[in-house]
């Protein structure tokens, strides 16, 4: 049974959400989770991610903090550099053409590191991104793209991890429980109305936080907001994701904040299912295209495979694909890039074709013009700059000359057998546009001033993506965010702030 009344109630059940319900325990308060998912779904679209979470480390003793159990060994087998706080402000600014508030930049970053030991205290575990984020030179890892650390066990061990941690502290969870929309008046939000086993009750609280996701699994918004064809995208992750959180406080006059013509969307297996399957999570995902080239259904490269790491250009490329005819691109690979193939290459749901010859290739690539498609890999590996060396570990420079659409780093020919193609489709992940919140997490209404007792955290903060995304910085600036929230709501039941 729901409660009448408990100090804070937390909307969602994801990373962001469970951050803010521990937080807001901390100062004391009662805490109630609502999950629209049944328990075997829980945990939003954090229980879909691979884990990865960008953070500030000066060096190896930062992380440490974070993986108490790094061994000597594995500390003298691997350059794991730094990633400073500059670095991640100049990613930040980067990536997002410089649009990205700068003030929730700052949060993000300054804070970065502290979350994780905090998250780490909580019981949540962290290891190194070997197999995804290190290439193996000399016989010594190196880690590159500013992404080092994941969540033990991905995104589904993080989410039994704040599950976990959140039994131990008390908090209660309800499942299957919807929130329809907020109780607000002139004191403020005062409650939520909730939805479950076909009955919908109130239940009062002195703070709510909003932590439901953004709108990506609904095609309709999708479409009124990100544009025509989106409406045609697969969901990468939960297919709870409506939008709800952000209408209902919109309802209740929040401001709309951020970029919500954008998105982060990817390369998905073009015959992925239309949402997310927790059997495979982020497996229909296929990231190691800097090493390959695409084809449209013309047979035409469209984009610069090797414009930067893919940490920096995954989330926008999704994108790309999903402008092309028929929505849909093959990635095409030869026999001296199949080691550097991530994981996600070799599950069983994965589209793929594979020949000895490039003639016989082209012809198994279902809906691209062959003719055109071998013309265009010809030309590619004709123009592709084999004097330069190549290194999978930097930006190496290894380019093409004289194409239309270049490839800056990572240009190999493709002509050694066996050759192997990839399907690949748009997977959108989030949605950019959202809520707009002060430094405290507390939401901002249309007057440009708080309304009392909402919170907001997650992926519906809008304001700092734009355009693109820095790898890794949706769980980070999840647990960040979901803290800050958390932490008022907790303070503003305890009639300490």
């Amino acid at each position: 049974m729901l409660p009448e009344t408990v100090d804070v109630v937390v909307i969602g059940a994801g990373n962001a959400a469970m951050c803010a319900a521990l937080a807001a325990r901390e100062h004391g308060a009662s805490v109630l989770v609502l999950e629209r998912a049944p328990e075997a779904e829980r945990g939003g679209n954090t229980r879909f991610t691979a884990g990865a979470i960008r953070c500030v480390y000066d060096g190896v003793d930062d992380l440490k903090a974070l993986m108490p159990d790094l061994t000597n060994e594995e500390i003298a087998n691997t350059d794991f550099g730094t990633y400073t706080a500059e670095k991640f402000h100049d990613d930040m600014g980067r990536v997002t053409e410089y649009r990205a508030n700068p003030d929730l930049v700052e949060l993000l970053v300054d804070r970065s590191r502290p979350t994780l030991r905090w998250m780490r205290a909580k019981g949540v575990r962290f290891a190194p991104i070997w197999g995804r984020q290190a290439f193996k030179v000399d016989g010594r890892f190196k880690f590159w793209g500013g992404l080092t650390v994941e969540a033990w066990g991905g995104g589904p061990g993080l989410v039994e991890a704040l599950f976990a941690a959140a039994a131990r502290e008390g908090i209660a969870v309800a499942y299957e429980a919807r929130a329809v929309s907020l109780v607000a008046g002139d004191d403020g939000v005062t409650g939520v109305r909730v939805r479950q086993g076909g009955r919908t009750r109130e239940v009062r609280a002195k703070s709510v936080v909003i932590a439901a996701g953004g709108f990506e699994a609904n095609s309709e918004m999708r479409t009124r907001y990100l544009g025509p064809g989106w409406d045609l995208a697969k969901v990468r992750g939960s297919r709870f994701n409506t939008g709800d959180g952000i209408r209902m406080a919109l309802d209740v006059g929040a401001m709309p904040y951020g970029n919500w013509s954008g998105c982060h969307a990817v390369g998905w297996d073009r015959n992925a299912p239309e949402f997310g399957d927790l059997a495979v999570g982020d497996g229909f995902q296929k990231h190691s295209y800097p090493f390959s080239i695409m084809l449209n259904a013309n047979g035409e490269r469209f984009v610069d495979e090797g414009a930067d790491f893919r940490n920096y250009t995954y989330a926008k490329y999704g994108r790309v694909i999903l402008n092309q005819p028929n929505q849909f691109a093959w990635q095409i690979f030869d026999r001296k890039t199949r080691h550097l193939l991530r994981d996600e290459y070799r599950i069983r749901q994965v589209t793929k074709v594979q020949a000895d010859t490039l003639e016989d290739l082209v012809r198994k690539l279902d809906d691209v013009d062959p003719v055109r498609a071998l013309r265009t890999i010809l030309a590619y590996n004709a123009a592709v700059r084999t004097d330069i060396p190549f290194d999978p570990n930097v930006k190496d420079g290894r380019c093409t000359e004289g194409l239309l659409v270049p490839k800056s780093n990572w240009a190999n020919t493709i002509d050694e057998p066996p050759f192997e193609a990839y399907a690949v489709t748009c997977g959108i992940t989030f949605t950019f546009g959202g809520l707009k919140v002060d430094g405290e997490g507390r939401v901002i209404d249309t007057e440009g001033q708080p309304i009392p007792g909402l919170f907001a955290a997650g992926e519906l903060v809008g304001g700092l993506f734009y355009f693109n995304y820095p790898g890794g910085t949706g769980l980070m600036s999840g647990a960040v965010f979901g803290k800050i929230a958390g932490t008022g709501a907790g303070r503003r039941a305890a009639g300490t702030g």
